[in-house]
């Protein structure tokens, strides 16, 4: 039996080696260790010998098993590497082919869109792009922005705490941003910063977490007209449309001294059934916000603006409810949403307006 058990070893790795395709490799096995195979008949045969005998042949028979298994799984390995080598050689695609409209499924979300019109009017007006850290120290979130002890925004109906016993906070703005630009930004500044901010606040209007970009300018001339003009100019790009009338109306924010509200009126106001629409806040920036980041207020002023970009897509895209922007459905997307190539630029239009399709 010894010298059958190795004619049949033989035999068998040699029929694995010589096996072309994964079928017959398959056949040597069933062949070997299926249910009717040789070695499974021989197995099966160990009944007949003496107890001795059995133990012996059963311990090479276990080990003949062992070596035919592993050289088929190398096999397997082997044949299923080369047969997939295979078909990555003959099934090319080429990827600089255009995408078939039909099978372009994907969606950019409004928020998104109406980031990027943002960013790309900004960058128009010499704007440089800013960022900062979600997660915020109790300086640059508020300490640094003139904000006192007692202010409604320090407390916990408006602000997420990260713990009581920690520093942190969810930043409530990007006003953030501006801080940490002033503090370490060679002068002149003139920046963006746009990004996500949190809140403790929600119904059709607001969200625990919502998106805002902020306008700073800090240099030795800059005043109201100014940030007038830019607002005025960004109101009319972004909206596309030249009826856009600008209203400032006195308000208080702890880090701009004069502050103001500043309400759009025009088609965009007469949309909704109003004469007048609020949209952002605004001023020049308070004295002691400059001092609290190193700037000397007798030499330097300058203007800051702020506004939540979902608001502006809700306007823009006429969506009715703030909440749909997160509820991640997909008919909502397809609907609201923008193809790929719908890149916003001031030359050719920023979105639907000069024949972009949803």
């Amino acid at each position: 039996m010894q010298q059958q058990l190795d004619e049949l070893k033989s035999s068998v790795l040699t029929a694995i080696s010589n096996a072309a395709s994964l079928p017959a490799l398959d056949e040597v096995r069933v062949g070997v260790m299926g249910k009717n195979g040789k070695l499974t008949a021989m197995m099966k045969g160990l009944g007949a010998l003496s107890p001795d005998e059995r133990k012996a042949m059963g311990q090479l028979l276990n080990v003949v098993k062992e070596e035919i298994a592993t050289a088929i799984e190398t096999k397997k390995a082997d044949l299923e590497t080369a047969a997939l080598n295979a078909k990555l050689a003959t099934e090319t695609v080429d990827v600089t082919l255009p995408v078939r409209p039909e099978t372009h499924s994907g969606r950019i979300h409004p928020v998104s869109q109406a980031m990027e019109e943002m960013l790309t009017i900004f960058a128009q007006m010499g704007f440089e792009l800013a960022d900062g850290p979600d997660i915020e120290d109790d300086w640059h979130n508020f300490e640094a922005l003139n904000i006192p002890q007692s202010h409604p925004s320090r407390q916990m109906q408006a602000t997420f705490f990260m713990d009581k016993t920690v520093d942190k906070v969810l930043r409530t703005q990007t006003s953030g941003v501006q801080i940490r630009t002033m503090e370490k930004h060679k002068l002149p500044i003139k920046i963006v910063a746009p990004g996500r901010v949190y809140r403790c606040d929600y119904d059709a209007t607001h969200t625990p977490m919502f998106h805002q970009i902020e306008g700073l300018v800090i240099d030795k001339k800059t005043n109201l007209a100014n940030l007038k003009t830019v607002l005025t100019e960004f109101m009319k790009l972004f909206f596309e449309t030249d009826d856009v009338t600008l209203r400032f109306r006195p308000s208080y924010f702890p880090f701009t001294e004069p502050s103001y509200e500043a309400d759009v009126g025009g088609v965009l106001a007469r949309a909704i059934g109003k004469e007048w629409l609020e949209l952002l806040g605004c001023g020049m920036v308070h004295p002691n916000v400059l001092r609290n980041c190193g700037i000397d207020p007798d030499e330097y002023q300058g203007f800051a603006f702020g506004c939540g970009v979902d608001r502006f897509a809700m306007m823009k895209y006429g969506i009715p409810d703030l909440r749909s922007f997160f509820d991640a459905d997909m008919r909502w997307i397809k609907h609201y949403g923008f193809m790929a190539g719908d890149m916003p630029n001031i030359l050719t239009g920023l979105s639907l307006t000069n024949g972009s399709k949803r």
